[in-house]
């Protein structure tokens, strides 16, 4: 079994090179507008998506001081609920009253209290969001460098060995005109009278 695994291994991991290298979107020169277009749409992204990190992240301070002073407040509330709860014990039916109140008041300030945690904690996910995709967009942007090189130096490649052609091709004519010159009879280098 181990065997079969050992041999398993360096197959798998060939099919998946193969694989990624096919799976590339360019490959050659005539390919490189495309590649320029998604480059550039990328790097507005990045731009974009950096932006409004920025943004987000700005404003996270407000949301936190806010849901403090909320909770400030809700806690506030809770106590003179709590007081005048110990007052209507004793006394009548206004103190009961105004107990119910002061109760009430103390629910809306600590829903108030959970809203504002609540914003913080959608602001927090929404900074992650961000950073995620604006990390997914640098990689991509890095991808699509890599492929632009690949591309790159096999242009390069392609016109060394064009101008190799060329250059050995010159070297042969050069070649052939000089052995002619050499061969030539000196009869036929004179003039007709």
């Amino acid at each position: 079994m181990k065997k079969i695994i050992i041999h398993l291994v360096p197959v798998i991991m060939i099919v998946l090179v193969s694989q990624i290298s096919c799976m590339q979107k360019y490959k050659t020169a005539a390919d490189m507008e495309k590649l320029n277009k998604e480059y550039t749409e990328v790097s507005n992204d990045v731009a974009e998506l950096s932006s409004k990190l920025t943004v987000a992240q700005n404003d996270l301070p407000a949301y936190q001081s806010k849901a403090k002073a909320e909770e400030s407040n809700a806690q506030n509330a809770a106590s003179e609920s709590s007081k005048q709860a110990a007052k209507s014990t004793g006394g009548d039916v206004d103190d009961a009253k105004k107990a119910k109140k002061k109760a009430n008041k103390a629910l809306d300030e600590a829903k108030d209290a959970k809203d504002a945690e609540n914003e913080v904690k959608d602001q927090d996910k929404k900074i992650k969001k961000l950073a995620e995709e604006l990390d997914k967009k640098k990689k991509r942007l890095q991808e699509l460098d890599q492929i632009r090189a690949s591309i790159a130096g096999t242009n390069r490649g392609t016109t060394n060995t064009a101008t190799k052609s060329i250059d050995t091709t010159a070297k042969s004519v050069d070649t052939i005109h000089n052995s002619v010159d050499t061969t030539k009879n000196p009869a036929d280098t004179t003039k007709p009278m």
